[in-house]
């Protein structure tokens, strides 16, 4: 089986990193440095079903269908991942948050990847989230303030 871990310390706090991956109006701007995936229907909330929206891609529709299976604010977010029309595998994305000497750290992973195509989705994925992870996210947070409100008027969506 595969699957994709990666954690990352940034030098802001842990509800403010909470918020940047949980919020709506947020997500996209991390996300556009990666296929620029926006959430349909998120709420952080156990049993919560939403979608993530993307432009298609040959092969790909652009659509994740995910349901949040546990959330322990501001520490935990997990969710299920299944993706191209229902088809391959049903993954699991978890997101945990701990603060750490000068801020959080961030461990992401993806699991339940199996097969060969499992196998190719995983090495994809995992390129797309360490960009997302060492580019996209840091540079919100940093455009965030103390409260986690956008300092600079950015307008919330991918490319903004």
């Amino acid at each position: 089986m595969s699957e994709i871990r990666i954690v990352c310390d940034y030098p802001h706090a842990v509800g403010k990193v909470w918020r940047a991956v949980t919020d709506p109006e947020l997500i996209p701007l991390w996300t556009a440095t990666g296929a620029g995936a926006r959430p349909e229907g998120f709420a952080p909330v156990a049993g919560n079903r939403f979608r993530f929206v993307a432009k298609p891609k040959p092969g790909w529709n652009g659509i994740v269908d995910c349901e949040v299976l546990e959330v322990e604010e501001p520490s935990l977010l997990r969710y299920s991942w299944t993706g191209g029309d229902g088809q391959g595998d049903t993954t699991e994305v978890v997101y945990r948050l701990r603060p750490c000497d000068g801020g959080t750290r961030f461990a992401y992973e993806h699991t339940g990847f199996t097969g060969v195509g499992g196998a190719f989705m995983a090495r994809f994925l995992g390129r797309v989230r360490r960009k997302m992870l060492a580019s996209g996210l840091p540079a919100l947070l940093d455009d965030l303030d103390e409260h986690g409100r956008l300092r600079s008027g950015r307008l919330p969506g991918p490319g903004a």
